[in-house]
């Protein structure tokens, strides 16, 4: 089979490593990729739907999978699919589960998905207003796509009408935030549960709990995410069941009857509240960094997977999904996510195949003989064990050498991810 993977992130890189071991596979294409795709890389210009499709012809391509939201929400697997090419990714139509947080709610609210409460606004006054009528603290959303920057938690009132203005009246977001959205903080523990879905039949993969904060103790700005693990401890078998019947299944069966099947990856972000679990929002694509260590644990065929949801045969694919333990922790650049340093040198030690441990690409290219840092999030380096506490303890081996190395205190990583479940104690060292 030969596929297409978009995408330039640590995300795509874990979609590589899976393909690629696909009996399947014949070859694989990565436009635009990064350091650690560079075998596969290919100079496309993904944003040119009509370049990726004349591309696709060319190469007799039997699949693109799509890695970020953007061009799904702009529309690529509609052109894909009218072009008779198989896309691993949903409609436009469909992903406006995540591009457009107001769409979201409302489609939530009419399939019975349980949710916080929430209320969609154009004009500031009324938005405010809106904060007297409620009477509970609440979360500024931009309603479009703001590449992981459009959620405000303000922690005082004063805070959220500045940022209610900033986004309603200063444009802050432009048009991702012509519209917000205010929702009820919700307080518990949150989660991530993700989907396939071929449009009727949905199979979940696992949970896997992401830590948004900059800083240790899930303190700073938020950010697209600074290490993951999964499964989630607590959550077995049979109550992860009940919550896919909860808030993946009627999605998929309500999108399917709106005339707008999901087709991809549908990840439902989940908070544990004491009046259950409720929705935070959904996303149309394998997360970043979750997507480092949920593809890690699916033992079966990945491709056959993703070729089976793209092409409607879902209900004939067996998954099979490890019993181990992932955990990654993301190394940053100093200054993420503000404003990350670019060039930074890298030093990766040698990772075997035997040592549990995966070193994902994110944000590095290469420059001349060297590796270099090219964006906030650099690495994801994943561990993989039996226990959360042992896949943590392989993983930071590695980020501690990394961060290390580095000159002029060039990187950073949190040291403190699992720490709602995890026994292990802290490295040090690990946040420069």
């Amino acid at each position: 089979m030969r596929v297409l993977l978009i995408g330039s992130g640590g995300r795509e890189h874990a979609i590589a490593r899976s393909v690629l071991r696909s009996a399947r596979l014949d070859t694989l294409f990565v436009a635009p990729g990064n350091a650690g795709t560079a075998a596969h890389n290919i100079d496309l210009d993904v944003d040119d739907h009509a370049a990726v499709i004349a591309f696709c012809r060319d190469q007799a391509i039997d699949l693109v999978v799509v890695g970020p939201e953007v061009p799904l929400v702009d529309g690529i697997a509609d052109r894909l699919g009218e072009a008779g090419i198989a896309c691993f990714g949903p409609s436009a139509a469909a992903a406006r589960l995540e591009g457009s947080k107001s769409f979201s709610r409302a489609f939530a609210d009419s399939v019975g998905i349980p949710q916080p409460k929430s209320g969609t606004f154009a004009s500031s006054d009324d938005a405010i207003a809106w904060l007297d009528e409620v009477a509970v603290p609440v979360v500024v959303k931009a309603d479009g796509l703001a590449a992981g920057k459009g959620v405000v938690i303000p922690e005082t009132r004063a805070e959220t009408e500045q940022a209610i203005r900033a986004m309603l009246d200063d444009g802050q977001f432009g048009e991702s935030s012509a519209t917000i959205v205010l929702e009820e903080r919700m307080h518990g523990e949150e989660l991530s549960l993700f989907g396939i879905s071929d449009g009727r039949t949905v199979v979940t993969l696992a949970t896997a709990q992401d830590h948004k904060r900059v800083g240790d103790g899930d303190t700073g700005l938020n950010t697209g995410g600074m290490g993951a693990f999964a499964p989630v401890p607590g959550i077995d078998a049979e109550r992860q069941a009940e919550l896919a019947e909860l808030f993946l299944a009627p999605a998929i069966q309500g999108m399917a009857d709106a005339g707008t099947p999901f087709v991809g990856v549908l990840f439902a972000g989940l908070m544990l509240t004491e009046d259950g679990p409720r929705l935070v929002e959904y996303n149309c694509r394998f997360g970043d960094p979750e997507a480092e260590v949920i593809l890690p644990l699916i033992q079966s065929d990945a491709l056959e997977l993703l070729y089976a949801a793209a092409t409607g045969t879902l209900d004939q694919v067996v998954v099979e999904m490890s019993q181990a333990v992932a955990a990654t922790v993301v190394v940053a650049a100093n200054g993420y996510p503000a404003a990350p340093r670019k060039g930074v040198a890298l030093t990766l030690p040698e990772t075997s195949d035997g040592s549990g441990v995966t070193i994902f690409h994110a944000g590095t290219r290469s420059d001349g003989a060297s590796l270099v840092s090219s964006g906030g999030r650099v690495l994801a380096v994943t561990g993989i064990g039996d226990t959360l506490d042992e896949a943590l303890t392989r993983s930071y081996a590695v980020v501690d050498a990394i961060v290390a190395s580095a000159p002029d205190d060039g990187l950073f990583a949190r040291s403190d991810i699992g720490w709602r479940h995890a026994r292990r104690t802290p490295p040090t060292g690990a946040q420069s």
